[in-house]
């Protein structure tokens, strides 16, 4: 295999790979070394000193240029969230959507996509879904627009099956027609670069504990800054433009923030932010370039290694059609996620069979080994890999 980076070096990072063959970033990536150290020097820092908040502020700030340059966008179009589930509904409902309009979304695409969005058909809104097929561009969405479409939805990669979806030419459409365009990249953020001014998305959200090593419990908004009127459904001191010094609410001053903190409803997650922030000094160093292509490679490795186990991949196989590191290989869950456990890899049960998932972190023993423990069972129960 090529040599992107020192993936040694930063296996060394991430202790877990020591214990098992860890193939599950898609449901919950490892904690690694440099994200524990930014948790315990918060911890000792609120311990010893009580919290030098405005210090921990500034870092955030600081963190949220971090994430703006990931995503090229400015560091006034970033917001943080609980997660991605936050993230999607708080952009359903700042879209000034009402009785009539429609939404159009992927079936079976992430539920918690869907259901932002499905939540406002008590104001009349219709989602209307079109068919999920390997290939999803803007024509698979232009003859189902019409005049009261405000909107499309989806995700950039799929959880399920690892889909790579033509977000930048459904962007152009979008553009063309008018239309908002919200984007989940909950499965890229971290492994596939993602520019927001390309995509021409109005919002794009996701978490944090999956590519970007962060333990569950902070997400992301990013805000298309030129759509100032787009406003938050709830709002809070910390959302307004002048928030008021001495903490009185004044009915006749509640302009929201020009920035994306317009989103935002305050007590942030700091200790998740320190993480984030460590997080991304270790892609930033490795570059998503890098790691997207180390990705590929143990993809194609998988891929060869399940077609010689006769083993089928659910999902497209085309390198621009896929992602990098989420592969499902068409394995019965129910008979095979135990004896998965038993013998330390670790992967995730999902739609139409085993979840494969990549990290930086991952090598081709890693590959090897799932590959070698797939075909030992076939051979102690006497089952063909067709069977299976």
């Amino acid at each position: 295999m090529k040599q992107y980076y020192d993936v040694e070096a930063v296996r060394k990072l991430f202790p877990v790979v020591e214990k098992m063959t860890y193939l599950d970033s898609g449901f919950q990536t490892p904690m690694s070394t440099p994200v524990k150290h930014a948790l315990e020097a918060f911890v000792n820092e609120s311990y010893e000193t009580a919290g030098p908040k405005s210090i921990w502020i500034d870092r955030m700030e600081a963190t949220r240029a971090k994430v703006a340059s990931l995503l090229n966008a400015a560091p006034e179009e970033i917001a943080f969230t609980k997660n991605t589930s936050e993230a999607m509904n708080i952009a359903a409902n700042a879209l000034p959507l009402k009785a009539g309009d429609n939404v159009l979304m992927i079936h079976g695409d992430h539920p918690n996509n869907a259901y932002a969005f499905l939540n406002l058909k008590k104001k009349g809104v219709e989602v209307r879904f079109i068919d999920m097929t390997d290939i999803v561009n803007a024509e698979s969405f232009r003859s189902r627009i019409d005049a009261n479409t405000k909107a499309i939805s989806m995700s950039y990669v799929t959880f399920h099956a690892g889909h790579r979806f033509d977000i930048e030419s459904v962007g152009r459409l979008c553009k063309e027609r008018n239309l908002y365009f919200v984007i989940d990249i909950m499965q890229a953020v971290g492994v596939v670069p993602i520019d927001a001014k390309k995509v021409g998305a109005t919002f794009i959200g996701c978490g944090t504990h999956k590519g970007l090593f962060v333990p569950q419990g902070l997400g992301l908004l990013y805000w298309d800054r030129t759509r100032n009127e787009l406003e938050p459904a709830y709002l809070a001191a910390i959302s307004l433009k002048d928030p008021p010094s001495d903490f009185i609410a004044r009915p006749d001053d509640m302009a929201v923030a020009v920035t994306a903190g317009r989103f935002e409803i305050g007590n942030f997650n700091l200790p998740a932010i320190h993480a984030l922030d460590a997080a991304l000094n270790l892609i930033g160093q490795i570059g998503i370039d890098n790691i997207q292509a180390h990705c590929f490679e143990l993809g194609d490795r998988l891929i060869a290694g399940l077609d010689a186990l006769n083993v089928q991949l659910v999902g497209p196989r085309d390198h621009a059609l896929r992602a990098p590191h989420i592969y499902v290989a068409a394995l019965p869950a129910d008979e095979w996620m135990g004896y998965f456990a038993s013998v330390d890899v670790r992967v995730s049960p999902e739609r139409d069979g085993v979840r494969i998932s990549l990290g930086m972190f991952n090598n081709a023993s890693d590959i090897d080994r799932l590959l070698e423990v797939i075909r030992a069972r076939n051979e102690a129960t006497g089952r063909s890999p067709q069977a299976a």
